[in-house]
């Protein structure tokens, strides 16, 4: 006997699940607070001010005003409160003598991944940990001949894709000229796709970063458009922080 579809039933429930009384409905948005574990890399280890600059490491105040930003922020994803647990990871610090990768150095003589499980430094373990168990990370940097800088390529290089994937990534990249580093962060992308955690579309570029921005990481100018792109990308990356971690614990990672 053939059973023959009905269409008023899915209007019936179509309109039960719509009920114009909220206190009917069958979803109702709880708010939650959210807080994001969010990984910053820093792209410079330069330690020499060039010739034509007063600056020993613009990236300094760059990153001054990034994490200021991010830790002081107060967003809303939907009905949800999110904020940032922000690590953030300098090569001035990790490659120095106590830092966790000096004893494999910028030169990336010992990668995590090599080691036998228990065998890696204690320093390195706990870094790897880290950008393991964050929900999105960020990218800090200026370009050097035009591409990554070596110092970022060797910091996140040490440890393999599966600690960075199915997480978001935003770019942020800064010159003293007038183009902003794009060409880096074009170069990122591709590179931030291999390691499994996909850049959201929203680019921070910001060019002549040392009139934006002092030496403490303070803008000039409250006003200047350069800085509305920051809370612009993430309120990106925040979304998809929070998509792709409800995902991994609602299914895991493939």
């Amino acid at each position: 006997m053939m059973t023959c579809f009905d269409p008023r039933h899915t209007i019936r429930n179509h309109r039960f699940l719509r009920g114009a009384s909220p206190k009917h409905s069958l979803c109702h948005k709880i708010t939650q607070d959210i807080v994001l574990k969010t990984v910053v890399f820093l792209g410079s280890a330069r330690d020499l001010a060039p010739a034509w600059s007063s600056d020993t490491r613009l990236c300094t105040r760059v990153a001054a005003w990034v994490k200021n930003t991010i830790t002081t922020r107060s967003a809303t994803c939907g009905p949800d409160k999110v904020k940032h647990e922000v690590t953030v990871y300098d090569p001035l610090e990790v490659f120095a003598p106590g830092g966790c990768l000096h004893d494999s150095g910028g030169e990336l003589k010992h990668p995590h991944f090599f080691y036998k499980g228990g065998e890696a430094p204690p320093g390195m373990d706990a870094m790897r940990d880290n950008i393991k168990a964050c929900d999105a990370i960020i990218v800090v940097t200026p370009e050097y001949n035009h591409t990554v800088p070596p110092a970022l390529s060797s910091l996140m290089g040490h440890f393999g894709g599966s600690n960075y994937g199915y997480k978001p990534s935003g770019i942020i990249t800064y010159s003293i000229g007038p183009f902003g580093g794009a060409r880096v962060a074009m170069a990122l992308r591709p590179m931030l796709s291999e390691l499994g955690c996909l850049p959201v579309s929203k680019l921070v570029c910001m060019p002549t970063a040392s009139s934006v921005l002092n030496e403490e990481g303070v803008p000039t100018d409250p006003e200047n458009r350069l800085l509305k792109q920051l809370p612009e990308m993430l309120t990106q990356l925040e979304w998809v922080a929070i998509a792709m971690r409800n995902q991994r614990d609602h299914a895991g990672v493939p």
